[in-house]
């Protein structure tokens, strides 16, 4: 990798703002990438720095690409409940339709993981594939009755889902519903 971009790269992760735009300036890549495949962008939102996340996507970082372990911005910001990125990600125009490791779209981890401001953010100003089946078969409903404790959260979640539309027949791969899960 060349030296300008490993600069850019440790600046981001520093979040020093004049040196990533002398980088820039200087022909540093924006959306080169680390070790892990992490472009700046998504060094941002590891290191939960909105303003130098936002400042990335202002000179043109590429909000979607993915890093060695099928993350991107939204992906991630989705998984770890990040309201604030997950808003400038879909504003920014992020394909809701990027996978990640597990097959699934940005809405299925934060159904399981009780977000349920990540999945009423992403059910009224994104795109999202509400129905999307992931690698183990299962949509974001599912995910939410399967893997959630059965909570507030949970319970919200899945009354979200439904409410926007979500198909409570969609079975797992053994043919057991929602509802049996429930």
């Amino acid at each position: 990798m060349d030296k300008l971009d490993q600069e850019l790269l440790a600046a981001t992760l520093q979040g020093d703002k004049d040196l990533i735009t002398k980088l820039l300036a200087d022909g540093a890549d924006i959306d080169a990438t680390d070790n892990d495949g992490r472009t700046s962008a998504v060094i941002a939102v590891h290191t939960n720095q909105l303003d130098i996340f936002k400042f990335l996507l202002e000179k043109g970082a590429n909000i979607n690409i993915r890093d060695n372990r099928s993350d991107n911005p939204l992906l991630y910001a989705g998984a770890e409940g990040m309201l604030d990125f997950v808003k400038v990600s879909v504003a920014a125009g992020a394909d809701t339709s990027i996978l990640n490791r597990f097959g699934g779209t940005a809405l299925i981890p934060a159904a399981d993981r009780g977000h349920v401001d990540i999945v009423e953010e992403l059910l009224t100003t994104s795109d999202v594939n509400i129905d999307h089946v992931n690698n183990l078969g299962w949509t974001a409903l599912l995910e939410a009755i399967i893997l959630g404790d059965g909570g507030e959260e949970h319970q919200a979640i899945v009354q979200l889902l439904i409410h926007h539309g979500a198909d409570i027949n969609i079975a797992d791969s053994n043919g057991i519903s929602p509802l049996q899960h429930a």
